[in-house]
């Protein structure tokens, strides 16, 4: 399929991640850049830097801060929302109701607070299933996309036309973006993830090692494919950028925000002044407690998810979760 022209795409959230989307598509597209903090934003125009989530990252002079979300909403043929997954709901309604039938994609990892929904089950509800959308996700850190470091995430919609119109409009050749129609198997992979690598990073701030470190990222992947095919994604899909790919670079990278509450708990901070001192969003906190009780629901087992609940939610100490998993009686893999 051949390229399409320059897009007119509005990204709403100017957190790190929304920030680098919106560096990076600025190159060939009109791109406009909108946060519910009006004096982050200004300070974003007055400065051309996201010190606040991107520092020391020169921000595109064709790169347009828009305050007004209305304006930004109906200016644009691409609605791209990089909110917390807790704002993903009240933006894609509010969206429809400003210019509805625009195409949507989202770039939102994790499990509803409350309900347990997947992204793209959250916009189902408020779209409808005949709605053009889909999901950008997989293995990358924003400061590494922002500063135009070669990255390859995915694409995934359940029409795989509208999946390969909008990988041939925002692929680049240092974002490179591959289509694909397992929405479940992609949203999944980016959600659990976030999970393993608070575990990750409690077993390597207490000092366990390379082989335990390489034990939970091998058997979480296991968790994660188990629980995806129980709601019907496919096995292929974990193998993949949004399943393996994601869960190694989150759970070994130094710029994982799960990976450090992970190594914070194992030194004995409390997670409460962890999340104060972080200063970005961890997914897999909320993440954890959601996929414990969707896999309960599902039949499926998933005791590093559990651990993970209980090591945050439910008092059991850093130590004592890790050799919990440790302990586990041997089976087949």
């Amino acid at each position: 399929m051949g390229a399409v022209s320059r897009q007119r795409i509005a990204v709403f959230g100017a957190g790190a991640w929304g920030t680098a989307l919106a560096q990076a598509f600025s190159s060939t597209h009109d791109v406009r850049l909108w946060a519910r903090d009006m004096a982050h934003l200004q300070t974003l125009a007055l400065t051309r830097e996201n010190r606040r989530y991107l520092p020391d990252v020169r921000l595109s002079d064709t790169l347009v801060f828009e305050p007004d979300f209305a304006v930004a909403a109906q200016s644009a043929d691409l609605h791209l929302v990089v909110t917390p997954l807790a704002g993903l709901r009240e933006t894609v309604r509010e969206l429809h109701r400003l210019k509805p039938r625009t195409p949507l994609l989202w770039a939102c990892k994790g499990l509803e607070a409350g309900t347990g929904r997947l992204p793209h089950e959250i916009v189902t509800e408020e779209l409808g299933s005949d709605a053009a959308c889909g999901v950008l996700t997989g293995p990358s850190f924003a400061a590494e996309v922002a500063r135009g470091l070669p990255t390859a995430i995915t694409l995934a919609a359940a029409d795989d036309h509208f999946a390969s119109r909008w990988v041939a409009a925002l692929h680049q050749p240092r974002l490179r973006i591959y289509a694909n129609t397992d929405l479940v198997g992609c949203e999944i992979g980016g959600a659990i993830k976030n999970v393993m690598a608070v575990a990750a990073g409690v077993s390597d701030g207490l000092g366990f090692g390379l082989n335990a470190r390489a034990a939970l990222i091998t058997r979480g992947l296991a968790e994660i494919a188990r629980l995806a095919a129980a709601l019907g994604g496919r096995s292929e899909t974990l193998m993949g950028l949004t399943g393996m790919g994601d869960l190694i670079l989150t759970c070994t990278g130094d710029l994982s925000r799960n990976r450090r509450v992970g190594l914070e708990l194992a030194k004995g901070s409390t997670l409460a002044d962890i999340l104060r001192d972080l200063g970005h969003v961890a997914e897999g906190v909320s993440t954890a407690r959601e996929v414990v009780a969707l896999a309960r629901r599902k039949g499926v087992e998933m005791p590093i998810c559990e651990a993970v609940d209980a090591l945050l939610h439910h008092g059991l100490d850093a130590r004592s979760a890790v050799e919990r998993l440790l302990a586990r009686d041997p089976r087949h893999e």
